[in-house]
């Protein structure tokens, strides 16, 4: 039997109580949601996004009805960051009509990216990624994988200067490129780095998210979740009682508090395509986070049980 992320929800009766009482009715919760800020601006911003890169459905009106139920979760739960990219087949066009019919153009912070060679291809997918999100200004506009790093870059420094863009980035993925990237963090000024980081991923945790705290870059967390392979890893496994003593009731939050409870990440951005993923996931920002003890003993019990 495949053993999904619904069936390792833990804390079945906390989710179905936020249920009974629907999302829709509004964002005042969103006081109480943990944030971060910004090191280049002081802005702060809450810890939990969204990645969009399986929203990629088209023009199918069926696939698109959980995302927009989700994004509206995630509004209503007083999300702010979506991340997204014209490499993600029609991600960025989905999104931006999405986010249109919903009147949530002017009330997120909306990122995307930039994997083009040469400076006339760069600036032609920046001004679609314009187009697609339906929007004149954009919050975070990256250099996807580092490709033509330092063409595309000056680009986006400029639309910054224009203030087009709020914010320059740079991203990478599990093991690709680690040499470069750290050589860029450490020669070149970016407002936000964005990198793969999980509990049994923890690579980035010996000299990246570090040095990102010292240069002063804000992080957005990719494959925080592991692209689902945390849950097949967990299988069964009850959630420890312990994970009370942080405000944890779902494998889920437990996943995702580790991650925001590092003091150098600033967002971690997993893909929610249902609203009850919203829910569950948003829980993660709000009460107490693990602190160093508390991470060590979640790494050592994970450990344990893979």
């Amino acid at each position: 039997m495949t053993i999904t992320r619904r069936k390792v929800v833990q804390g079945g009766a906390a989710v179905a109580a936020a249920t009974a009482v629907p999302w829709r009715l509004g964002g005042a919760q969103a006081d109480d949601l943990i944030r971060r800020t910004i090191p280049s601006s002081g802005e702060a911003i809450v810890a939990l996004g969204v990645g969009t890169n399986r929203y990629g459905v088209g023009d199918s009106a069926e696939a698109r009805v959980p995302l927009r139920e989700s994004l509206a979760a995630f509004h209503a739960l007083g999300g702010q960051l979506i991340d997204t990219s014209e490499e993600y087949g029609s991600s960025e066009i989905v999104l931006g009509e999405l986010i249109d019919e919903l009147g949530l153009a002017d009330e997120l912070f909306l990122a995307t990216k930039v994997r083009r060679l040469g400076r006339a291809e760069g600036s032609r997918i920046v001004e679609r990624s314009f187009e697609r999100l339906k929007k004149n200004t954009l919050d975070l506009i990256q250099v996807h994988d580092l490709i033509d790093f330092e063409t595309q870059i000056e680009t986006l420094r400029e639309l910054k200067a224009e203030g087009r863009i709020r914010y320059t980035g740079m991203t990478t993925a599990g093991d690709e490129h680690p040499v470069e990237f750290e050589r860029l963090m450490r020669t070149d000024t970016v407002d936000f780095v964005q990198l793969s980081y999980s509990i049994d991923d923890r690579r980035a945790a010996a000299r990246l998210l570090p040095l990102a705290a010292d240069r002063g870059m804000a992080v957005l967390v990719n494959r925080a979740l592991g692209r689902g392979n945390l849950f097949r890893a967990i299988g069964n496994q009850p959630l420890p009682e312990w994970a009370a003593e942080f405000d944890c009731t779902s494998w889920s939050q437990f996943l995702l508090k580790y991650v925001i409870s590092h003091p150098a990440v600033t967002c971690a951005i997993p893909g929610m395509r249902q609203a009850r993923h919203v829910e569950d996931n948003m829980a993660a920002v709000r009460g107490r986070l693990p602190d160093a003890a508390m991470r060590t003993r979640m790494e050592q019990h994970f450990d344990s049980i893979i």
